[in-house]
């Protein structure tokens, strides 16, 4: 599937948990920068920063950087796995009406590989798995804005690393603007923007800087209800498989006509216009949310200290959001994250004009076959306008099936 309709589907994948009922707080240890910064490469999947980390001197884990989360948290599973002491019970919600039920963790903590004498609490585990399949990778983890505070931190899209300066010795010198930032009860950066819809004046208000959403921008349903979006000459499609910890989230993709940030203008950005009742993106307090494909337009530096993120633009600052859809929704089945399995088809669209079918299993793309694939490259694949050939098992059938991507909004 593309990247637009993958990352879109994927993304808007907000981990917004909220850290509920207050544990006991642990101070972290902190590593002793030189004058120099740190600096801990990344794994780039489905648009999310994978860090590898240690829990307890475990082997290492692939957790999310995710400025959408407060707190460490850790997969239910993984904790049982480790050995972790869990105590008591909590619900945690995003977007989506549902929550999950976790745990508090007591007495364990994480380190980074190649940050020395640093260590910082795990505080809660909760069943993370679920997701996995949507991203393609073992999600072990998250770490948010407890991590992010001891640091400035430098998040270099272009290079796939993060560098973590000393943050009272910091001085930026690029050719970036500093952004004011506010961080609300949940930890979370909120930022002033500005969107202009289709047709109409432009409209300020505060938006959440969400490195854990995949996607470019989302508007709250408050929102959206109250300017009445999207405007009917606005041309959208309904949204599939999006959502994250609480479940499936619902609304329209389509456009607006400009998104503002500072001194920077992102034209026609895509944009998830949210139809929910309950959950992260039923919240009327903030517009909504801002993702990867706005954020990876720059090299960031989140200055939580002083209050402030410096958007230093990248080669992408001026690339237009124009990508191709193929209208599937895959799940990523199996140990290895390979059985790609068509969990859904939208109505009108490439996949449903190519014949495909839900429960179809990919086993090659244009004769790439399935070992050789995962989430990120399908997306990267699809979101080109093209013709791709299809190997596709439908049962005990071997079909093959040309799928013609094209934009769809």
């Amino acid at each position: 599937m593309t990247r637009v309709f993958r990352s879109l589907l994927l993304s808007f994948f907000f981990l917004v948990l909220v850290f509920a009922n207050g544990s006991a707080q642990t101070t972290p240890t902190k590593s002793n920068l030189t004058a120099r910064p740190v600096e801990i490469p990344f794994e780039l999947i489905s648009k999310h920063i994978f860090l590898k980390i240690k829990v307890d001197n475990s082997r290492p884990l692939t957790f999310i950087f995710d400025t959408g989360d407060q707190v460490a948290i850790i997969d239910w599973e993984r904790a049982r796995e480790l050995g972790l002491r869990l105590e008591g019970e909590l619900k945690v919600g995003g977007v989506g009406p549902n929550k999950l039920t976790g745990a508090y963790v007591s007495g364990s903590s994480f380190t980074l590989p190649g940050l020395e004498r640093f260590s910082q609490p795990v505080r809660i585990a909760l069943p993370l798995g679920r997701m996995a399949p949507k991203i393609g990778h073992d999600i072990d983890g998250i770490v948010g804005s407890e991590f992010i505070r001891q640091f400035v931190v430098e998040v270099d899209y272009q290079a796939n690393v993060i560098r973590l300066h000393d943050k009272d010795t910091f001085v930026y010198s690029g050719n970036g603007q500093a952004i004011p930032i506010s961080l609300n009860s949940a930890g979370y950066p909120i930022i002033e923007a500005e969107v202009t819809p289709e047709g109409d004046d432009p409209v300020k208000g505060k938006f959440v800087l969400d490195l854990g959403a995949g996607g470019s921008l989302a508007l709250h349903s408050p929102f959206v209800a109250a300017h009445n979006l999207p405007r009917p000459e606005t041309k959208t499609i309904v949204a599939q498989g999006v959502g994250g910890a609480g479940g499936e989230a619902t609304g329209r993709f389509g456009r607006v006509a400009s998104l503002k940030i500072g001194r920077f203008t992102f034209d026609r950005p895509l944009t998830l216009f949210s139809q929910d009742t309950a959950g992260a993106a039923a919240n009327s307090v903030l517009v909504g949310n801002i993702g990867y494909q706005i954020a990876s337009r720059f090299k960031l530096f989140l200055d939580y200290g002083h209050q402030q993120i410096y958007f230093e633009p990248n080669a992408k600052i001026s690339e237009k959001f124009e990508r191709a859809t193929s209208g599937i929704q895959i799940h990523a089945d199996g140990a290895t994250y390979q059985t790609f399995r068509i969990l859904k088809i939208l109505d009108n669209s490439p996949a449903a004009e190519a014949g495909l079918q839900q429960e179809d299993i990919i086993e090659a793309v244009d004769s790439i076959p399935a070992s050789k694939l995962t989430v990120t490259k399908i997306a990267d694949i699809f979101e080109r306008s093209g013709t791709y050939k299809l190997t596709v098992r439908r049962g005990e059938q071997l079909l093959q099936v040309q799928l013609k991507t094209r934009q769809m909004i």
